[in-house]
């Protein structure tokens, strides 16, 4: 026997959330399955807080040490309480929106709405083939500021298509297994000295990640699907799964 640490999941699935969770999956692969072109139009988004300090990861703060030398130290350190709102959307080649919740402004359904419409304006200037035509789909989570019938109500009436989130499954949204890892792993560790410093980095972060790395993200998305219908969609072993603030 081994002694072994527990996986941190976001909930214990029952079975109609896994078999929800194998049904969405299911239907994605047999969508990117019939049209080549489905997944270079997709665009997914989501918010995450950044902070003004964040601890770097255990693999971060590892040191090489010799067989004899003693084991590093470190004091015990938490976030600051000091932060800002980043929303994020991007498709297969790249960030197509992003920007920063204003000071003392809630992530509410009115908020969600207008950004929305930022988001629309992005896609008409910078995707500019898929606009024309409406080919794109909407890929969000079911937060309830974007599930509103306020939100949901816009998106019908611009005839917005909306790809399904399965409930509890930040290891099915690409923001949660690649995106938000990707931007803050740079800054963890570091201190800024103001909200406008931490925005600054932010953006510098998100601009530097390579359109090479969003083809990666699809790419896995897509075998993501198919090991959840392997595993009746319960989370498979190997996946990390991140649970952002």
């Amino acid at each position: 026997m081994r002694r072994v640490a527990a996986r941190l999941v976001p909930k214990e699935l029952n079975f109609l959330q896994k078999e929800h969770r194998k049904a969405v999956a299911e239907d994605m692969i047999s969508r990117a399955s019939s049209d080549f072109t489905f997944m270079k139009r997709i665009i997914t988004g989501d918010e995450t807080w950044v902070y003004e300090y964040d601890m770097q990861t255990s693999q971060q703060s590892s040191e090489y040490r010799l067989e004899n030398e003693p084991n590093p130290k470190k004091p015990r350190q938490s976030r600051s309480k000091i932060k800002v709102m980043l929303t994020v959307f991007f498709d297969y080649h790249g960030v197509v929106h992003s920007e920063f919740l204003p000071d003392g402004q809630a992530v509410n359904k009115e908020y969600y709405l207008s950004v929305m419409r930022r988001l629309r304006e992005n896609i008409r200037r910078k995707r500019p083939d898929l606009w024309k035509n409406n080919s794109w789909f909407l890929h969000h989570d079911n937060a309830p500021s974007h599930t509103s019938t306020l939100v949901r109500e816009f998106l019908a009436k611009n005839s917005t298509n909306v790809i399904e989130q399965a409930p509890y499954s930040p290891d099915m949204a690409p923001c949660d297994f690649f995106l938000f890892p990707k931007l803050k792993l740079p800054l963890r560790g570091r201190r800024f000295e103001s909200i406008e410093a931490i925005k600054e980095n932010s953006q510098k972060e998100l601009k530097a990640l390579p359109s090479s790395a969003f083809k990666k993200c699809f790419e896995e998305w897509e075998k993501r699907w198919r090991m959840y219908i392997v595993s009746d969609g319960a989370y498979f072993e190997g996946d990390k799964i991140n649970l952002h603030d």
